[in-house]
């Protein structure tokens, strides 16, 4: 029998949300960049066909569709490069300028290819087409204070929901048992002669060598909370330094620095547990 109870909706609603968010928000990542990849491939070869017409009527020969495929494929191993995380920043400028002159020169060549004024505009724009496409599929990513402030206000909302709902339950009130004495009475004293005190062992002094722990990086603190949040509501277990890593992209002793500092105590490596309530 379904439920009428508000409070009750209520959790139920914002559990279900807190189990899907994270699933569907990948999920729609996952489907913008498949279209990304079909628009960049059909402007990539819309350009390439148009090129290759237009350098083999100037009598380019067998180079009319050598030349467009060099600056296509050289357009998409810069846009790499600029998109991949993790890169040298000056490798990242040196490939955004080559991507920009080759992109410059394709659109130049589609714009000098005989045909009226709109189809030449046309046959250009696929260029800065590629271009724009390219470098907002490069910025997707998800907003995880974003979803962590709409997680809290939706938490906020159900905390003020529960405080203000009325008690319908009676209480139910034990009655009063009686008093039995149950004093035992004493015992006879026996005179017994003392143990023996056995000699004290004196354990040599022990210096434990404190073990180096990795620094843990401040900026991913919030991700890191979020993200071990997250994985506990929709898989119901703890997070694994391993999983934490790949989702950071972190090393494996970070993620378990970062799960010791957040959640007091990390899983046991080798059987062995590390780390411990601070």
């Amino acid at each position: 029998m379904a439920t009428t109870d508000p409070t009750a909706v209520t959790e139920q609603f914002a559990a279900e949300y807190a189990r899907n968010a994270v699933p569907t928000m990948l999920k729609a990542i996952g489907s913008i960049k498949r279209y990304n990849r079909f628009v960049l491939l059909g402007a990539l070869l819309t350009s390439y066909l148009h090129q290759a017409h237009y350098l083999w009527t100037q009598n380019a020969g067998y180079f009319a569709y050598l030349v467009p495929l060099i600056f296509d494929a050289a357009m998409v191993s810069m846009l790499t490069v600029v998109r991949t995380s993790g890169i040298a920043k000056d490798a990242k400028r040196g490939a955004m300028v080559v991507f920009a002159a080759a992109a410059m020169l394709s659109a130049t060549i589609n714009f000098a290819s005989p045909g009226s004024l709109g189809l030449r505009l046309v046959f250009a724009l696929v260029v800065v087409l590629v271009i724009g496409v390219e470098l907002v599929a490069g910025r997707i990513r998800p907003d995880f204070a974003a979803i962590q402030a709409e997680a809290a206000a939706l938490l906020a909302a159900i905390n003020d929901l529960t405080e203000t709902a009325p008690a319908t339950e009676p209480t139910n009130t034990p009655a009063a048992t009686p008093t039995v004495d149950t004093t035992p009475e004493p015992a006879p004293v026996v005179d017994a002669p003392p143990a023996p005190t056995p000699a004290a062992i004196t354990a040599p002094a022990f210096t434990p060598i404190p073990v180096a722990r990795p620094e843990v990086p401040a900026h991913l603190m919030p991700t890191a909370r979020f993200v071990i949040g997250r994985h506990e509501q929709s898989t119901g277990r703890p997070i694994t330094p391993d999983e934490l890593a790949g989702l950071l992209s972190v090393t494996p002793d970070i993620a378990r620095e970062l799960l010791h500092t957040i959640t007091g105590h990390t899983p046991a490596v080798n059987g062995t547990p590390v780390g411990g309530a601070r």
